[in-house]
């Protein structure tokens, strides 16, 4: 299983990083500052279909605590009704959690990329095709070890996701909505500050690249956003 992992995920990754790093001039940052905005592209249709789910499932927010209210000692009751009203709006509960599952598998391997890809000793996976340069510069802009942890890239990038999750959440227009935005409010707080806790202990690479995804991903809800909007 271990072996087929790394022929499908772990080592085109490792490759296609040190393809990048190769034509970048050997800067392992600005190499995975590139793979992040391909791995961007590649991945954007599920990012995509993801924002939908979740502007759809914020959208419909207001009536399923209304009939968590009404149905509040009820609870069989209340299962058939939001049943009723999924259906009814046509929106899938689960589905803004499939893409992120699929682009799981992508995360993990990063992670091993850049936790243990980063040394010169791991160069003899290389394909025959890519160039070894035979010794790895890690750090980026000459000055950032990107394989050793950094507090400052795990703060930048808690922010940058505090930001992203600030810019879906929409303000309470009545009391029901109030119950959604204190929920939100717990989220939007408690994932940055995750993201931050464990940002301190992973290799900077792997931060480098979550912030540069966090931010395309801001870029990508407010293209949807404004494009959802232009067609009202």
């Amino acid at each position: 299983m271990m072996q087929l992992w790394q022929t499908l995920l772990y080592q085109p990754l490792f490759n296609l990083l040190i393809f990048i790093y190769n034509l970048v001039g050997g800067d392992i940052g600005v190499a995975i500052i590139v793979l992040t905005i391909i791995l961007k592209i590649v991945l954007a249709p599920l990012s995509h279909k993801s924002l939908q789910s979740q502007r759809a499932l914020q959208q419909i927010q207001p009536k399923v605590e209304e009939l968590k209210l009404k149905y509040k000692d009820q609870k069989e009751r209340l299962s058939q009704e939001l049943m009723i009203l999924y259906k009814t709006e046509k929106v899938n509960p689960f589905s803004s959690c499939l893409p992120i599952l699929i682009q799981l598998p992508f995360l993990i391997a990063l992670y091993q990329v850049f936790s243990h890809g980063l040394a010169s000793q791991s160069l003899d996976i290389l394909y025959q095709f890519i160039h070894n340069p035979g010794h790895l510069n890690t750090t980026f802009l000459g000055f950032w070890d990107l394989v050793k942890p950094n507090w400052l890239l795990a703060v930048v990038t808690g922010a940058a996701q505090y930001w992203q999750s600030k810019s879906l959440i929409k303000k309470p227009t009545t009391t029901t909505d109030n119950i959604t935005s204190t929920m939100n409010k717990q989220m939007l707080y408690v994932m940055p500050a995750v993201t931050v806790f464990f940002g301190f202990s992973l290799p900077g690479g792997l931060m480098l690249y979550w912030l540069i995804n966090t931010l395309l991903t801001v870029a990508q809800q407010y293209w949807s956003i404004h494009r959802h909007e232009s067609k009202l």
